[in-house]
Order: C-alpha cells, then structure tokens, then sequence
C-alpha cells in the first residue's frame, strides 16, 4: 500500500509545528513585538532552557514599558526571577512609585522584595499612610491609680530605611513604653483622664520611629479606663507583712519569756530540793549533838517553842494581811 508524499509532508509540517510552538512561545514573541517590546525568539527560547517562564518575565515588561520605566530591562528581571523575587510586585510598585513621584530604583525595589516586604504594600503605605492599633498598655500614676490606656498609631512607610529598619512590633512596642512613662510622670490619674492627648504629645516628642521603617505622624489615644487602686492595695499588703512582721516578734519574746519562766521554775525546784536536803539533816545533827552532849533536853524544848511562836506570829500577820485587803 503506497502512502500519499502529501500526507507524509503534511504530518512533518504539523509535527515541526507543535515543536516550535511548544519550544518557541511565538504568541508572547508577538505580544511583545506589538507592545513595542524587543526581544529575540533566541532570548525566550533560552529562558525555557534556564527553567524561567518567558510569561513571567515578558509580561512585567511589557507593563514597564507602557508605563514609560526606562531602567527596567529583560536581563535584570530574569536576575531577579533566578534570584527567588517576585518580579510581577516589583513592577507594579514601580510604576505606582512613579505615578506617585515616590524616588524608587529597581536596586531598591527588588532589595526591598528580596528582603521579605511586600514591596508593593510599602509604596501604597507611603502614598496613604496606615493606622497602627496598639493593645490595652497599662500604667500608673503617681497617686497608684493604674490606667488603661489603647492608641492609634498613624505611620507612614520611608522607602530608604525598609531594607534594615524595625516594623510594626517595634512601633508597638515604643509606643507601648512611652505610654507607660507619660502616665507614670502624672501626679494624679484625673489629670490624664481630662488631658489624654498629654500622652500623646510626650510620647510623640521621643523620637520614637529612630531606626524603623516608618515615619510615625500622630498618636492618638483612643480609649482612657480606671483600673485598680495599686496604691492603696500595696500599703494594705505593707500593713499586712508589718502586722505579721509584729506578730512573729510577740511570739519570739512569749517564747523567750516562757523560756525564762521554765528556767526560773527549775532554779526553784532546785533550791527546794537543797531545803529538802538541808531539812533532812536536821534530825541527823540534834542526834549527834544529844549523843556528844553539847545540846539538853530544855534547849531542845525551848528550841522547839520558840519555832511554835515565830510559826504562830507568822500565822497571825498572814490573817491580819488578808483581812487588811479586804
């Protein structure tokens, strides 16, 4: 069966075709062409063979250049596509910074977008500058009121201090700080309930966008509420400590004086057993002194009367005492 030349000719044409379209993206070689966009087919061919989409890179230059950008060029948007950007962003904050006659270089544009901003959001943040909410900052005034205090922070982005320059937290967080520091500077917390923009005029005047990327143009506080008496609370707690303080010491001298009391009880005790003892020799000594002669029976009984009239006499001063207190 003989195969007609046509067909054969036919199918090598399809076949070479769908190979150069494929290889070749001649509609996007075209697109540009009509945009007013030179580039070579051997240029997009190579982007294929380097894994860049040729779309990803035509298309931004395309907008750049209807846009009027002259230092946008095909080789540095495929450097910076290689290189990780996002080439599409940096082309669009490009042309909204010149439309805005906001000074901004590629250099600085693809930088910035290396650096992880949104380099975009930036140029539209410095065009229309964005409002920053702060958390609730708490603080105290000198009388121990604390205050509860929230703010509007309205911040605009500086182009020139985006790559190295603090965000948004370190925004916060001075203001936070500065917040702090004016309400603790009021001698009464009235003063600042009647008065809040002093917060925001003290905490304006520190300088506190130094070293971000952000120019802060006002803070405004938003919300002002009364907490708790920190004052009163911290004497009531000093009292408490003082009163425990004074408890423990009454309880170290009754220990000490009970102490004394045992050891005075022991002394005595001690004293009686040497009476006892004392006593008990007694009997032993008239013995002796009735077996050696140098005591008689009359100085016995006469001993013995007058120990009966000095208990007797005793007795009746100790009768006479009580009916006295009575």
């Amino acid at each position: 069966m003989d195969i007609n030349p046509f067909i054969i000719f036919g199918v090598i044409i399809v076949i070479i075709y769908i190979i150069i379209f494929s290889v070749i993206p001649t509609g996007l070689w075209i697109s540009a062409l009509a945009s007013g966009v030179s580039v070579s087919l051997f240029s997009l061919v190579g982007m294929r063979l380097r894994r860049v989409s040729p779309s990803r890179i035509i298309y931004p230059l395309i907008k750049a250049r209807k846009a009027g950008l002259k230092d946008v060029e095909q080789g540095k948007l495929e450097a910076h596509f290689l290189a990780g950007g996002n080439v599409d962003k940096v082309v669009d904050a490009l042309i909204a910074a010149d439309k805005a006659s906001i000074p901004l270089s590629f250099d600085q544009a693809t930088a910035i977008d290396l650096a992880g901003r949104d380099v975009l959001e930036a140029v539209r943040v410095s065009v229309n500058p964005k409002v920053i909410q702060t958390p609730m900052v708490t603080g105290m005034a000198q009388d121990g009121i604390q205050l509860l205090a929230t703010a509007r922070i309205t911040v605009r982005v500086k182009i020139d201090r985006l790559v190295g320059g603090a965000g948004e937290e370190t925004i916060i967080a001075r203001v936070g700080e500065g917040i702090v520091s004016a309400i603790g500077a009021a001698q009464d917390h009235k003063q600042v309930l009647e008065q809040p923009d002093v917060i925001s005029k003290t905490t304006l005047a520190k300088g506190l966008d130094a070293g971000t990327a952000f120019e802060i143009l006002s803070i405004d506080v938003s919300e002002v509420d009364v907490g708790k008496n920190i004052g009163a609370q911290l004497r009531t707690d000093q009292a408490e400590a003082d009163k425990r303080i004074a408890q423990a010491k009454a309880e170290e001298r009754r220990a000490m004086a009970v102490a004394v009391e045992q050891e005075m009880q022991a002394r005595v005790q001690e004293m009686r057993a040497k009476v006892v003892e004392a006593e008990a020799a007694v009997p032993m000594a008239l013995a002796e002194a009735f077996r050696s002669g140098k005591l008689g029976v009359m100085d016995y009984y006469n001993m013995q009367n007058v120990q009966a009239d000095t208990s007797m006499r005793g007795a009746i001063s100790d009768s006479a005492k009580r009916d006295g207190n009575r």
